[in-house]
Formats: C-alpha cells, sequence, structure tokens
C-alpha cells in the first residue's frame, strides 16, 4: 500500500504578476457573464494555476491533482489563461512602435523551434509537417523579435517546423515592415538564414564554394556575429524562464499562443523588477 506525501512550495513569480493575470481572468469571466459559485477555482488560484503551468513545464495532471479538479477542467482553465494573455502581447507594428520611441539603434530577428511530441502530419507534398531538418526535431518555428540587449519584444504566430526561417517571416508580413523601419534608422541584424529577406537587414557575408573572404568580410562577420548572439539571448530567456516552452503537448497550432502568453508575462516581470527597488537590491 502505498501513501501521498504533500509538500508546499513557492511560485517563482511576482505576486504582482500573478495579480494582474488575475484581473483579467476576472475581466473575462465578467464579459461571459459567469455566475458566482460556478467555478471550481476563483481568479486568483486559477492565475497560480496558469503561471505554474508556464513557468515549471508541469503537466496538466499534477496541477490537476492539486487543485482537485478534472484534468479536462485543468486543461480548460490553462487555455483560458493562454488566450487573455495572448490579447495582451503587442502587435508586430507596437513593437516597432516602441523600439523607435527607445532609441534602439538596430533590432535582432531569429527563429526559434518550439519541440512538440504530437502526431506527425503530412504536409501539402507528402513531407512531416512539423519535422524540423535542422534540428531533427518535431516542432514550430517562431520568429522572435528582440532588443539590442537581447530581451524580447515581439513573438510571431507558429508555423510548421518544416518551413524556413525566410519563408516565416515573408508570412508574418515581416519583411515589409522592417524595411520600412530601416528608412527611419532601425535596421535588423539576422543570420544568414534571411538570404534575400532585402532591404532593411543585416546579414553575415557568406563564403562561396571555393572562394574565400576578404580580411574586411572576415571582420564585418566578427562584429556581426558578437552582436548577433544576443539574439540567442531573447530566446533562451523565454525557454528558460518558461519551462513550457521546451516541449509543448497541445496541438502545434496552439504554440504561437502559448509563446505570446509567455511573453507578457515576462515583460510584467521585467517591469516590476524595474520599478522594485527591494528587487533590484537582491539580484
Amino acid at each position: 500500500m502505498t501513501s501521498s506525501i504533500t509538500y508546499t512550495a513557492e511560485l517563482d513569480m511576482p505576486r504582482e504578476v500573478v495579480l494582474f493575470l488575475a484581473g483579467l481572468l476576472r475581466a473575462e469571466r465578467v464579459r461571459r457573464r459567469t455566475r458566482a459559485g460556478t467555478r471550481a477555482l476563483g481568479e486568483f488560484k486559477q492565475a497560480v494555476l496558469i503561471i505554474r503551468w508556464l513557468v515549471d513545464g508541469a503537466r496538466i495532471a499534477r496541477p490537476a491533482a492539486d487543485n482537485a479538479i478534472s484534468h479536462a477542467t485543468c486543461d480548460r482553465y490553462v487555455e483560458e489563461g493562454v488566450t487573455v494573455l495572448k490579447a495582451q502581447a503587442p502587435t508586430l507594428q507596437e513593437a516597432l512602435t516602441a523600439a523607435k520611441a527607445a532609441g534602439y539603434t538596430h533590432l535582432h530577428l531569429d527563429g526559434t523551434l518550439i519541440e512538440t511530441d504530437r502526431c506527425r502530419a503530412l504536409g501539402p507534398n507528402g513531407a512531416d509537417l512539423w519535422w524540423s531538418g535542422k534540428h531533427k526535431q518535431h516542432g514550430g518555428n517562431i520568429q522572435v523579435l528582440s532588443s539590442p540587449g537581447g530581451d524580447p519584444l515581439w513573438t510571431s504566430e507558429v508555423r510548421p517546423g518544416r518551413e524556413h526561417d525566410l519563408t516565416c517571416a515573408r508570412l508574418h508580413g515581416l519583411l515589409d515592415l522592417l524595411a520600412k523601419a530601416a528608412e527611419d534608422g532601425l535596421i535588423t541584424l539576422a543570420d544568414l538564414g534571411y538570404v534575400d529577406a532585402g532591404m532593411g537587414f543585416r546579414l553575415p557575408y557568406k563564403r562561396s564554394r571555393g572562394g574565400t573572404l576578404t580580411d574586411d568580410q572576415i571582420q564585418y562577420n566578427k562584429v556581426h556575429g558578437a552582436l548577433r548572439a544576443l539574439a540567442e539571448r531573447a530566446n533562451a530567456q523565454l525557454k528558460m524562464r518558461f519551462k513550457a516552452l521546451r516541449n509543448v503537448s497541445k496541438c502545434p497550432w496552439k504554440i504561437g499562443g502559448i509563446v505570446a502568453a509567455a511573453l507578457v508575462l515576462f515583460h510584467r516581470e521585467q517591469a516590476h523588477k524595474q520599478l522594485s527597488p527591494s528587487v533590484n537590491a537582491g539580484c
């Protein structure tokens, strides 16, 4: 005969961020005209459940059991939280406007793969739709626009992992908007995955087959690589902070909304740290 052991744990997120999400959930319940007493959890406990799922990457079954609710109810609560958070995420135009207002000289654009363990699906030409040949893994492609310091500013909707970064950027309308931003002096640094992206992008020089780069081109690539390395920091910040982004077991088409929800929480947490001297003093 086995017995379970209960223990207490601390949620690694400022209370103000939890209250922010609880407020969004409360507004959503009012919008839906949800009657009092008809929900298993209040807004605050639901917010804790959602953030725990995102931050800890806990399987739905675990928070469901801890809150004495069914798997289906817990899954529905998480979906609701992702939806209300995603609605708060900045649009691409809003992110560019904020970047210009902040006086940034350049931005970083990089694609990242959010892994998924869902069953594979056939694409238009019979190829595995969610299989990334580059990463040798099933997943969804997310485009991440970040600041010069490597803080994520905007994330895209998901595209199947088999699609190239340039294809995804074009489908999201990134090329045209970033070209317009470059006209105002806000250029975008990217890797060779964005060759032929057009105006507004700065890429490293590519060595032709059998050819060599000049000394100036080699030095340029070193500087470009040092600056663009911070784009990887933006992806890492999201994936390290929110373990749910390391592998998504939900429908792959929902990955974009989950990443956007994590981005909103990331921004709220960073804003809280900047406004809280006690938090900064403890870092």
